[in-house]
């Protein structure tokens, strides 16, 4: 091969490597060139065909050309390495001229307030919170709550069964149970939690809930006490100005038992029209009463020595009612425009 045309091969390839716009090119050329069946591996192989005298200077011009143009091929890979990244950056890169974006701060749902408002105001009280399983062995939901198998208050409960005397918890008497029988007295716990209850699904009515019973255990606990704690409960709830009304009820596993109710938060029992209270006055908010003897002896108890009081009341009924809420399903649906109205720059 002439030493001219190894100058073509050379010019030829070196400005091809200077406009290539990508490596794929960069690898055509080199395999082109410096490939075995390129035209500088032909021209290696040619050589064997020229005078001896003449060999050496051809390989050396051979050599020459391959250094220089894998210089030519290392620089523009790294050319092209560069706009590479230039174009990464250039493609996610954040335009400070634009309008920022609020986000949005998260906040608590509105049962979770609430249930953390009333745990508030008992804790002080001396009340211990407690956690306890959803699903449930018979015997820690019904039987020891003085509800045998044949007992009314079964059906009144309607319970979702998963095995044999196994159950999804229909209240959260089962922690009271559950401590009860793991501690001996004095005892004084709150137990918030969900339920499980088989309710058609209405604005008032769902098959899953959240309640928080309180259990207060020990040798002088009375009636008293009881109105006491459901009084701190109603003002801190409602405000300074709610009142309280017994009146007499019945559950299985206190007695006496008693229905509570509060002073309508809407017309404080002065307006017959209005469509909370129906013109009554009152709102029945919660249950409770003495802890019966039979639940007593049921974890080990002395009743003759010990006495106590339960009370129990339903998160969705003090929310619904705190803010005016007429359905219980909007606190499941999980819609921002309801649950904004909660956080701390809402409008609630």
């Amino acid at each position: 091969m002439q030493q001219t045309d190894l100058k073509q091969i050379e010019r030829s390839a070196i400005q091809r490597v200077k406009k290539a716009k990508s490596f794929d090119t960069l690898a055509q050329i080199r395999a082109e060139v410096l490939g075995k069946k390129g035209s500088l591996g032909l021209a290696l192989r040619g050589l064997g065909a020229l005078p001896s005298d003449e060999r050496p200077k051809a390989g050396q011009a051979i050599n020459d050309i391959k250094k220089k143009l894998e210089f030519a091929l290392q620089e523009a890979a790294v050319r092209l390495e560069g706009r590479r990244k230039d174009a990464a950056l250039e493609e996610g890169r954040c335009d400070v001229t634009l309008a920022g974006r609020r986000i949005a701060p998260g906040a608590s749902h509105p049962l979770r307030i609430v249930e953390e408002d009333i745990i508030e105001a008992l804790v002080s009280l001396g009340f211990e919170v407690v956690d306890g399983r959803q699903v449930e062995h018979d015997w820690y939901n019904f039987e020891a709550l003085n509800i045998p198998a044949d007992h009314p208050a079964r059906d009144m409960q309607d319970t979702f069964f998963i095995g044999p005397q196994v159950v999804l918890r229909t209240h959260t008497s089962n922690v009271q149970i559950r401590t009860m029988v793991k501690q001996d007295p004095p005892v004084r716990i709150l137990a918030p939690g969900m339920v499980f209850r088989n309710d058609d699904v209405d604005a008032t009515h769902s098959p899953v809930f959240h309640q928080i019973e309180g259990l207060w255990i020990d040798r002088g606990a009375n009636f008293a006490d009881l109105k006491g704690v459901l009084k701190k409960f109603a003002t801190v709830m409602f405000g300074a100005e709610t009142k309280l009304r017994l009146r007499p009820s019945y559950f299985p596993f206190t007695e006496p038992s008693a229905e509570v109710d509060v002073t309508c938060i809407v017309c404080s029992g002065k307006e017959s029209s209005c469509r909370i209270c129906k013109g009554t006055g009152w709102l029945e908010i919660l249950g409770a009463g003495m802890v019966d003897p039979e639940v007593l002896k049921a974890v080990g108890y002395d009743p003759d020595e010990f006495q106590g009081f339960a009370f129990g009341v339903g998160i969705e009924r003090v929310a619904m009612l705190r803010w005016g809420i007429d359905d219980i399903r909007l606190f499941y649906e999980n819609d921002q425009r309801f649950l904004k109205q909660f956080s701390p720059g809402g409008s609630s």
